[in-house]
């Protein structure tokens, strides 16, 4: 219908757009781990020096440990607290559907340095929950673990990305044909059986996308930690943020920022293989 010039014309500009301001910054990052620092200077000599760091400083392996163990906590919690809200919109509500979903989307319009600023406020000593419990009489002090703490960076990243898990999860809900889960009920099966049987694996494919999508944004989250964590909430990308900062070595950034991203990618790769071979067909 459209000849090749027309094609290449309605193309190049995006292709332009993602080489120049992704191809081409991955490619001097790549370049960049490769290379070592000599005072002020970056050495434009290879070297896996930096790699080698990585692997013999217990320090990035104990960080990234930490920081996977937050992500994985981040997802199950979201995905705890996305599907059967999600659920519940798509199967339970008729005309309150469009309204419950915009409520839904509503925070994320709210710019992400307030929602982590207001859990510093809830979390702190002077907090709202600190002076709820003294209100109560459930403590005479402030309880100083809430701030500062992988606790409070769990409780915000997970309050920030639970709507990116709540997003696929109801999409996928809301794909699955309404005449299987009739069907099933006139087959006699029960409220519970019907879910696990029908809904639950019909929905997996947005399961696994919205965890996917919780992971990788909280696993490279590093406001939150920076906020609210403190030093025993520390993240993996608190060491990037502070080697191409603070220390001026950019070389080991890179090499940190390229391990985090070749893991990323072999996220998306096996997310998105379990996510083809469970869609409904």
């Amino acid at each position: 219908m459209y000849g090749r010039a027309y094609k290449t014309a309605v193309a190049l500009p995006p292709v332009a757009w993602v080489a120049a301001f992704l191809l081409i910054p991955y490619a001097f990052l790549f370049c960049y781990s490769f290379w070592s620092v000599s005072g002020q200077n970056v050495v434009h000599q290879w070297t896996l020096a930096n790699y080698r760091e990585l692997l013999h400083n217990p320090m990035y392996g104990s960080v990234l440990a930490r920081s996977a163990r937050i992500a994985a906590m981040v997802t199950l919690l979201s995905v705890l607290l996305g599907f059967p809200l999600a659920y519940y919109i798509s199967f339970h509500c008729s005309r309150r559907k469009e309204l419950l979903y915009q409520l839904v989307i509503i925070p994320l319009w709210v710019s992400y340095l307030v929602r982590a600023y207001a859990w510093k406020t809830i979390l702190g000593s002077d907090g709202v929950l600190n002076s709820l419990i003294e209100f109560l009489h459930l403590s005479r002090e402030p309880l100083g673990f809430l701030l500062y703490s992988p606790l409070a960076v769990l409780i915000t990243l997970t309050h920030i990305y639970v709507a990116f898990a709540f997003l696929p999860i109801y999409a996928s809900l809301e794909h699955i044909p309404r005449n299987l889960v009739e069907a099933a009920r006139d087959l006699g099966a029960s409220g519970p059986r019907m879910f696990w049987t029908v809904v639950f694996p019909l929905s997996l494919p947005g399961v696994i996308a919205g965890g996917a999508f919780a992971f990788v944004l909280s696993l490279g989250d590093f406001l939150s930690p920076l906020l609210v964590g403190g030093p025993s909430g520390i993240m993996i990308s608190n060491i990037v943020v502070s080697l191409f900062g603070a220390a001026f070595n950019w070389p080991l950034g890179a090499a940190v920022s390229l391990c985090l991203l070749l893991g990323v990618l072999g996220i998306l790769w096996v997310t998105e293989r379990l996510q083809h071979r469970l869609t409904f067909h």
